[in-house]
């Protein structure tokens, strides 16, 4: 059971401000759910003039490690016994790990090696790369240290401010960095044919998501791979212009899941800890349901509409858990639904439905794919509770298609009836419009097959 505690517990967390939205909890607490140890991370929110004290603190308090995150990264240096060196040049630390012998904190730079752990997840290797860095802020120094320091051919750092590029070219001081006005990028155009480009501003970030710092198609042309650090939305439109023109792209959530398993190594370098592909993967999958705001994937429509076939391949794509609604009643009262309807009545039937519910999002169980049975919806409540649930997805499918998907089926009490074709058009008269109110995304089943419905839930997802 993830965070189960008692007296030997180890402590690790992070401080900065704000801290409050976080998804470095989700991170470790994952990781030591998988690895079993028993771990729990937490946030602190730490005054401008508390870091001295949060830092002394936090090692008498018998903490294990603490990430640091803004505005903290330099300020926490004065505080450490010591500094790795590549932290040291450029100024940031993100993680302090706990050294008794020192009797305080060791402090060390992830981004920077969880970046280079996610270009290389993405087939990127920075030796003998043109690199075109967009910024000069905290993320961008960092970055143009990796890309020397990993054998990078030429680097270019790209900012409105040209003193601020000049400072980080002035500090890493080599030949291979060149400091320029962003508004001089098609000088680059003109010498290089094609460059790694790396997005390092906040423009893009959400809600301003139709912004790119660059927005030129011929930029684009030259950029072979794009990272953009920016991970909400997951595809920037920086993202969005790169791919477009035939580039790799990718974002920055896989960084702030490296430089996370890079931490969580450290803390637990005494024990060997080696996170696998496999294990970040699986954390992956639920940072990008929890960006996209997808904590489970909830799939409603008439009956017919392919929700358990496709609710399946969502399941083993994103290798998450599966649940029917339906069947987990059955499970619960030991018995069909038609004897549930036959012995208690429909509206017994749909408050075991609320409770279920009720239950999902009390008990925060997040990176499900749940299919609901076809009348859950049509309870107001049931649909205030599905959006605090996670992203519903509405299958929508013509009465005529329903009816050739399970004509014959003696299992659908609705249905027991002359003329099914017509009791079916009925029911989605009824039901059509609440559907609609409870969904997040509408996607026409129609002549499609379960496959390509897969693809479109997960394209609408930006997943």
């Amino acid at each position: 059971m993830i965070n189960y505690t008692d007296g030997n517990t180890l402590v690790c967390g992070l401080i900065g401000n704000p801290v409050r939205h976080t998804m470095s909890p989700m991170i470790h607490n994952t990781l030591a759910d998988m690895t079993d140890i028993n771990l729990v991370y937490v946030p602190f929110e730490v005054a401008p003039d508390g870091v001295k004290n949060a830092v002394r603190g936090a090692y008498d308090l018998g903490i294990r490690g603490l990430n640091v995150t803004v505005p903290y990264k330099s300020d926490v240096i004065p505080y450490l016994k010591y500094t790795d060196p590549l932290a040291e040049a450029v100024g940031a630390v993100n993680t302090l790990v706990r050294d008794e012998a020192l009797g305080g904190f060791r402090g060390y730079n992830t981004d920077m090696t969880g970046l280079y752990r996610a270009m290389q997840e993405e087939g990127i290797e920075l030796e003998g790369e043109t690199v075109v860095i967009l910024g000069a802020g905290g993320v961008a120094r960092p970055t143009a240290h990796l890309c020397v320091n990993k054998g990078a051919r030429k680097v270019y750092i790209l900012n409105r401010t040209l003193e601020k590029a000049e400072e980080i070219a002035d500090e890493i001081d080599s030949d291979t960095v060149v400091a320029m006005d962003i508004n001089r990028y098609r000088e680059i155009l003109e010498t290089e044919e094609h460059f790694f480009a790396i997005q390092c501003t906040s423009v893009g970030l959400f809600p301003d998501v139709n912004s790119a710092v660059i927005e030129d198609e011929e930029f684009y042309r030259h950029v072979h791979a794009a990272l953009d650090v920016v991970y909400k939305p997951l595809e920037t439109k920086f993202l969005k212009l790169a791919a477009a023109a035939g580039a790799k792209t990718f974002s920055g959530l896989k960084m702030l899941l490296y430089q996370g398993i890079d931490a969580y190594e450290f803390w637990n370098a005494d024990r060997d800890v080696k996170i696998s592909k496999d294990q970040a993967d699986r954390i992956y999958r639920s940072l990008i349901l929890e960006v996209t705001g997808s904590r489970n994937i909830i799939l409603e429509g008439f009956m017919g509409s392919g929700k358990t076939t496709v609710s399946q391949l969502l399941s083993d794509k994103l290798d998450l858990d599966l649940m029917d609604t339906d069947e987990a009643i059955e499970t619960t009262e030991g018995r069909s639904i038609s004897d549930i309807f036959a012995e208690d009545g429909e509206e017994a039937f749909r408050k075991m439905e609320t409770e279920l519910l009720e239950t999902i999002v009390k008990d925060h169980w997040r990176d499900m794919v749940i299919s609901l049975g076809g009348g859950l919806p049509l309870r107001e409540e049931n649909r205030s509770l599905l959006k605090e649930a996670g992203k519903v997805i509405y299958l929508k499918a013509s009465p005529e298609t329903v009816y050739e998907r399970i004509k014959g089926d003696t299992t659908r009490p609705l249905l027991q009836c002359e003329d099914p074709l017509s009791k079916i058009k009925e029911l989605q008269a009824a039901r059509s419009d609440l559907y609609d109110a409870a969904a997040d995304l509408v996607i026409d089943t129609d002549g499609k097959s379960p496959e390509e419905i897969t693809q479109d839930i997960l394209n609408g997802l930006g997943i």
